[in-house]
């Protein structure tokens, strides 16, 4: 079972994971979480920015940045995947976010199949913003079917290769009960969410009605993201959040 940290300054807990990012957050009580999506992918650098502006403009410290979505042109290397973190986490260590060390921002990082964005770059964000009489928000950070927090993801990778029906099906499993654990630590369950993501470019229309539907994950509808998870040999991958305000930035 995960536990969470808060983050007081933020408005929100978090299960604690790898260097780059979270498990997921959950907003604290007095607090909701809001979702914002780029009408278009912002490259990583401007994005943060664009973020930060955002922010101030609310009137909200850059901790109340608390989740994200990224896109980028192809799945890494290991090697090239931990360059990318680097990068990335420096700008959190910048803004000041993590805490004793730990990642407080959840986030998930696919790869487009089609019409892939030539650099790395910003899909969505979310933050958090007070509000007394705000119901249980939460976002649960974007897991493939490889247990993290090892020294490689490939040695942990579900049927590693097999692209077989049978081999998607374990994949979708690990996935979906990554979630409800996830989901489980934040006091949340598929009841509770407002979109769940799937991202993959293989065929898993089979065990949509005896794993997906059948576990809650499709009460809303799934958003089937056609994208490759961020690294090499990962090949199914899924995020959901349960968030009752979402707007698009314009161009």
């Amino acid at each position: 079972m995960y536990s969470t940290l808060p983050v007081p300054e933020g408005g929100y807990r978090f299960i604690p994971a790898v260097y780059q990012y979270s498990g997921g957050v959950a907003a604290e009580p007095g607090f909701r979480i809001e979702r914002v999506r780029f009408a278009e992918p912002v490259p990583v650098e401007a994005g943060f920015a664009a973020i930060a502006a955002l922010l101030e403009a609310a009137g909200r410290p850059k901790a109340a940045f608390c989740a994200c979505e990224l896109r980028s042109p192809e799945p890494f290397t290991e090697q090239g995947f931990r360059d990318f973190n680097g990068i990335y986490g420096r700008v959190l260590e910048e803004w000041g976010l993590f805490r004793d060390g730990r990642n407080p921002v959840a986030r998930s990082n696919v790869c487009p199949e089609v019409s892939p964005p030539a650099v790395p770059s910003f899909h969505a964000f979310a933050y958090t913003v007070p509000d007394p009489s705000a119901p249980p928000s939460f976002v649960v950070a974007g897991s493939g079917e490889s247990e993290e927090g090892h020294a490689n993801y490939r040695d942990h990778v579900v049927a590693l290769d097999d692209l077989s029906p049978d081999g998607i099906a374990a994949k979708v499993r690990w996935v979906l009960g990554e979630m409800e654990r996830r989901m489980a630590a934040l006091g949340a369950d598929w009841q509770a969410t407002t979109g769940v993501q799937i991202y993959t470019v293989h065929d898993f229309h089979a065990v949509v009605a005896n794993e997906l539907a059948a576990r809650g994950a499709a009460r809303h509808g799934l958003t089937w993201q056609f994208c490759r998870p961020p690294i090499v040999k990962i090949e199914y991958e899924m995020d959901c959040r349960g968030v009752a305000l979402e707007r698009v930035l314009p161009r």
